[in-house]
């Protein structure tokens, strides 16, 4: 099995799910449109089978397929967003109890080293 199989076989089932999301919506834009699959692409610079596979939300289509589609709709904007470092809480949270476990080993270093400083008086 190939890099790329394994990793398709272990996308969580969350992030299937907003693909397939993702999938549905284009193929609603399309349609709101009233462009074929055929034209839409065309527009895209993929094959039809390309296009059905996106409109269904198979990881396997690459990324820039995918934002080359937003692009065309005029909805790329926020793809620059989607990990926006100042959106990530799981990290900002992990900087914050680093700071503090720093802090505390400082300020323990610190009454250490006026203990020592003491004694040598």
């Amino acid at each position: 099995m190939s890099k790329s199989s394994i990793a398709l076989s272990s996308v969580p089932p969350q992030a299937l799910a907003a693909l397939q999301t993702l999938g549905e919506h284009l193929a609603l834009a399309r349609l709101r449109r009233k462009e074929s699959q055929r034209q839409w692409a065309a527009r895209l610079g993929v094959s039809v089978p390309t296009l059905i596979r996106l409109e269904k939300g198979d990881p396997s289509v690459s990324m820039g397929v995918y934002a080359s589609a937003l692009w065309l709709l005029g909805l790329s904007d926020g793809l620059a967003e989607l990990a926006d470092p100042a959106k990530d809480m799981r990290a900002i949270e992990a900087d914050v109890r680093q700071a503090s476990r720093l802090r505390v080993a400082r300020a323990r270093a610190s009454g250490m080293a006026r203990l020592a400083r003491k004694k040598e008086d």
